[in-house]
Formats: structure tokens, C-alpha cells, sequence
């Protein structure tokens, strides 16, 4: 495929993230490629955290990330991502809802505080974010996800969404906000958690897609990835990171 063809000089193009670093993971050499060529703009949907208690899984998170109250982190994650987009001649969007890992349903307060997990849709890592399961409550999420970012959805020519390789949950609702918009989205496999995860081949099947690579660039896109400071040394714990080709999916191109 010609992705040139795809996003003819001019016209807008937008990736929808997870999370504060999603789309330059796992589009940043593509991105760097039509920034000279396409005004892009990168909508991040969750963006944000909630206040103490924190389950364990959050606390972790958060010594991993600096050892900072949540809203520390977040902040220093939105300013990272504005800093390497910056680079990409991209605008930042970022929609404000909260990680999976703070998302909270309804229950006693105090019990919550003996136990945090209680009080969370998604208590541990493991089990609940990275099992692949929605959670009811967060289904409503989709349409005021596509309703946040629908100005930038209006305007683009083509939108990128996540394919969900690694099954996080954050990951599964944004590839549902790329199923409302079926005759403009291409789905981008999530690096890395597609270097030892494969695709749902389900999802594949129903949407008819086939897969193509873009591997221009793609050693200088391990300098945007290490811009996200707060993140790379967890993601990448060796340093190393790998120098994988990008891998897109569509259908009817």
C-alpha cells in the first residue's frame, strides 16, 4: 500500500491514543513521515487520574513512575506528550477521562478505604485491565469518547485507532470508538505489547481487514519514545528499544 494515497497532501489525519504515549509508540515513524505533508492531531483519551486510595496496582504505577501523588504523574505525562509532539508538528488532544486504573464504581466509603480494590472496576492489573473485559460501567464511555473528540473526527481524512494487541482494557474501548467511524479508520498495532502478544484475530475476521508495514524512519522514532521519560525505562527496562517495523490494518484500501 501507498499510505501517500491515503493521506493526500493537506488533508487532516487523526490519531486517537489511549494513553500519553499509545500513538508514538506505535505510529511515531508514520507520523514523522506525513507531518510535513498533513496537519495531524493526536487525541489522547485518558489522560487524567482520580484521588487516594489507590489500589496496589496504581500505587505501583506510581513509584514506577517517579514515586509522585497521581496528579503529579499526569500532569508530567501531559507535558510529555505535548513536548514530543511538539516534534511531530502535531497538536496535542487530550480528552481528560481517567486511566483504568483509578476508574472507580459505586460502593461504601468505608470500606473503600480498608480496602481500595473494592472500590475500583479494574482492582489489579493482571486480572482485570490486561484480562480484556469491559467492564459494564465503562461502556456509556464510547459515545462520550467519540462525542469529546468529535471537531477533530469531523475534520479528519483518515483516523487511526488501536487494534488492541495485549487486550488492555483502555486499549479495547478506543478500538470501539474506531468501529463508529468504518469507511475512515485504520487500526495500528500497539507497540510493543505486539512484539509477545498477537492480534485478535476475531475482530480481524469481522472487519475484514489485512495488514501492511511502514518501517521508513523507524530508528528515529526510538528518540520520540524516550521523550516520554516518566515511561520509557518501564516499557523498555533494558534500554533497548526494538526496532519493529509499524503495522497497520484495514479494509477496502
Amino acid at each position: 500500500m501507498n499510505i501517500m494515497d491515503l493521506l493526500p497532501a493537506g488533508e487532516p489525519v487523526l490519531f486517537v491514543s489511549p494513553h500519553l504515549d499509545d500513538a508514538v509508540l506505535s505510529c511515531g515513524a508514520l507520523m514523522a513521515a506525513v507531518a510535513d505533508r498533513c496537519p495531524t492531531v493526536v487525541a489522547t483519551v485518558f489522560t487524567a487520574a482520580g484521588s487516594p486510595p489507590h489500589t496496589y496496582a496504581a500505587r505501583r504505577f506510581l513509584r514506577d513512575g517517579g514515586g509522585g501523588s497521581a496528579q503529579t504523574l499526569y500532569q508530567t505525562r501531559r507535558h510529555e506528550d505535548t513536548e514530543v509532539l511538539s516534534q511531530l508538528d502535531a497538536e496535542p488532544l487530550h480528552l481528560g477521562f481517567p486511566d483504568a486504573l483509578f476508574r472507580r464504581r459505586r460502593f461504601p466509603a468505608g470500606a473503600a478505604l480498608v480496602l481500595p480494590e473494592l472500590a475500583h472496576r479494574y482492582p489489579t492489573y493482571r486480572y482485570d485491565i490486561a484480562r480484556g473485559r469491559v467492564a459494564r460501567g465503562d461502556r456509556p464511555m464510547i459515545a462520550d469518547i467519540v462525542t469529546a473528540m468529535s471537531a477533530a473526527a469531523a475534520r479528519a481524512r483518515v483516523i487511526f485507532c488501536p487494534l488492541g494487541v495485549g487486550r488492555h482494557v483502555d486499549h479495547l474501548i478506543t478500538r470501539e470508538v474506531g468501529t463508529r467511524f468504518p469507511e475512515r479508520v485504520v487500526y495500528y498495532s500497539d507497540f510493543p505489547y505486539d512484539q509477545t502478544s498477537a492480534p485478535d484475530r476475531g475482530f480481524v475476521a469481522r472487519h475484514r481487514l489485512t495488514s501492511w508495514k511502514w518501517d521508513v524512519g523507524i530508528a528515529e522514532k526510538a528518540r520520540l519514545i524516550r521523550g516520554y521519560r516518566s515511561q520509557a525505562d518501564g516499557l523498555f527496562p533494558g534500554g533497548v528499544i526494538p526496532a519493529a517495523p509499524e503495522v497497520y490494518w484495514s479494509a477496502g484500501r
